[in-house]
């Protein structure tokens, strides 16, 4: 694509060559020629001088070293996003029904959907148009798929849950599986209760592979719309997470979790149940979370504290066995002074 298409789709000005031929794009530090990449960390800045990318995405054209070509923007990340979904355009499987799918007569299939190999879709499901369902998925009764959703293989989406418009369920995704619901016995056993609720996925949301929504005991598990949730983590039944939200991969939210708009829960981020965390809350990795969280909120360790007290504790924790002995030592000097004192 040339150099002048990007910059103009992209709404950006050029300096330099704009007839460059660019063919993709790579990180600043080894991205090739004829590649395009980007600067917005400064700790990155050291690269600029030797990086072999033909283009660099800028805030700045004083930064540009000479003989290279960049495309400036206010926000370099983002333009950099936008430039690789120009350069790899969608996924797009074929369109058509393999012969192999076994789809219910009762069901009512969209236009212009791709429904592929060994791919199993249950009485009463209503699937959008534009549908892009994969080999080997599992569309239970009931369910209601809205349009333009695309479904990668060896999903199962369970019974009665319904997908909201341009949802993205990556590889090995189950939503509605039976939450984690059971009642002890008297003799210590325990009794199954019955899942009778559903999930509620809104419109724009991406969930990354192997992650699993359950279905609520009663009502609804809900995932807002334009929320993004990374590879394995796991959601409890009757949890809901607001809109815009960024669940990083091996959270955990136990049941009935209320999870705010615009949220960002990082890597292994753990939240006990029945608790609310609010609007904007920021979790660093590993944080658990076990009573609600005010909005605004950004917060870290175990249990979970203001993030800027952690850091402050965590620079004292090497310092323990320092101190530890420092304070045997002073209580060794006491003891002897209180000796010296009585004779």
């Amino acid at each position: 694509m040339k150099l002048k298409k990007i910059s103009s789709d992209l709404n950006c000005d050029l300096v330099g060559d704009p007839e460059m031929e660019i063919v993709g794009a790579g990180p600043i530090e080894n991205a090739k020629p004829g590649q395009i990449t980007f600067l917005s960390n400064r700790k990155y800045r050291r690269h600029l001088a030797t990086t072999n990318a033909s283009v660099i995405i800028l805030e700045n054209a004083d930064d540009l070293p000479e003989g290279k070509s960049a495309i400036i923007s206010s926000d370099p990340y983002l333009t950099f996003a936008k430039a690789m979904n120009l350069l790899h355009p969608a996924f797009a499987p074929e369109r058509g029904v393999h012969p192999t799918a076994v789809i219910s007569p009762t069901a009512t299939i969209g236009d212009n959907v791709s429904i592929g190999p060994f791919s199993v879709i249950e009485d009463n499901v209503v699937i959008g148009d534009n549908v892009s369902l994969l080999a080997h998925c599992m569309i239970y009764r009931n369910v209601r798929l809205g349009s333009d959703v695309l479904i990668h293989s060896h999903c199962v989406i369970r019974e009665g849950c319904t997908i909201g418009d341009r949802v993205i369920l990556q590889n090995h995704v189950v939503i509605g599986s039976d939450g984690f619901g059971f009642a002890k016995r008297p003799d210590n056993s325990w009794l199954k209760i019955p899942q009778a609720g559903v999930v509620i996925i809104e419109d724009d949301v991406e969930i990354g592979a192997g992650s699993a929504i359950d279905r609520a005991t009663i009502g609804s598990t809900i995932i807002g719309k334009g929320t993004k949730i990374d590879n394995l983590v796991q959601i409890g039944h009757g949890s809901s997470v607001g809109q815009n939200t960024l669940l990083c991969a091996q959270v955990g939210l136990a049941g009935s979790t209320r999870v705010g708009n615009e949220v960002i829960l990082s890597g292994q981020v753990g939240a006990a149940g029945h608790l609310e965390i609010g609007d904007r809350v920021i979790a660093t990795a590993q944080t658990g979370i076990p009573s609600s969280v005010e909005a605004e909120k950004v917060i870290s360790g175990y249990p979970a504290i203001d993030n800027r007290v952690w850091l402050k504790s965590s620079a004292v924790f090497a310092q323990l066995p320092k101190l530890q002995r420092e304070i045997r030592e002073l209580k060794e000097r006491l003891s002897k002074f209180e000796s010296q004192q009585n004779l």
